[in-house]
């Protein structure tokens, strides 16, 4: 059977990996844009979906295929939902990982831990073609709570920070216990089920 063809619009290697592993059992090839040289776009909503919004109908555009894209964060209560959709560049421009894991603990340095309660956000856009006017739209949430200090080698982003109500850090799963809880995973689900 031939497979319909379906772009990723993203260039995160870390999201990409987890949304191809997710989206595979459906009857869709599910291909990166930079298979077909999509350009980045600038993400200059206000909102996740806006974002998502933006970067699949780009991927569209440029490669005639229907896309998908998310967008996704950190929202830390004690920061009134900071980093939030500033939450791949908290620490500033070109910053990595682990600067924004530093910048949010100096940020949060005088919370008491009860007041640590966070969240992933992940909202994940759907578009047919280009122009389509009614994207699927799906959303998936992750509770937790920030911790003192990173623990755990698997991840990326804040996951070293991010504390599970059993007391695990995020970057402490595997791979395959994360695509069945995660944020990401819950709204790929549901995009799943759209595609199935």
């Amino acid at each position: 059977m031939n497979k319909k063809r379906l772009v990723l619009a993203t260039g995160n290697k870390d999201k990409l990996r987890e949304m191809q592993q997710i989206l595979r059992e459906t009857a869709y090839e599910i291909l990166p844009q930079s298979r077909f040289d999509v350009p980045d776009v600038e993400e200059t909503g206000l909102s996740f979906v806006e974002n998502a919004i933006i970067k699949a109908r780009n991927a569209a555009r440029h490669t005639g295929l229907p896309a998908i894209a998310d967008d996704s964060g950190l929202e830390v209560d004690a920061l009134g939902g900071a980093p939030g959709i500033y939450s791949a560049r908290y620490a500033g421009p070109g910053c990595s990982d682990a600067d924004n894991n530093a910048r949010l603990l100096s940020d949060l340095e005088d919370i008491a831990e009860p007041m640590r309660t966070a969240r992933f956000q992940c909202l994940m856009v759907m578009l047919r073609h280009g122009d389509d006017p009614v994207p699927v739209v799906c959303q998936g949430t992750w509770e937790g709570r920030i911790a003192f200090s990173k623990r755990g080698d698997n991840g990326f982003g804040y996951d070293p920070l991010f504390v599970l109500d059993d007391g695990r850090h995020s970057a402490e799963l595997t791979a395959e216990e994360k695509n069945r809880i995660s944020h990401r995973a819950r709204a790929l689900e549901a995009v799943k089920q759209r595609l199935l």
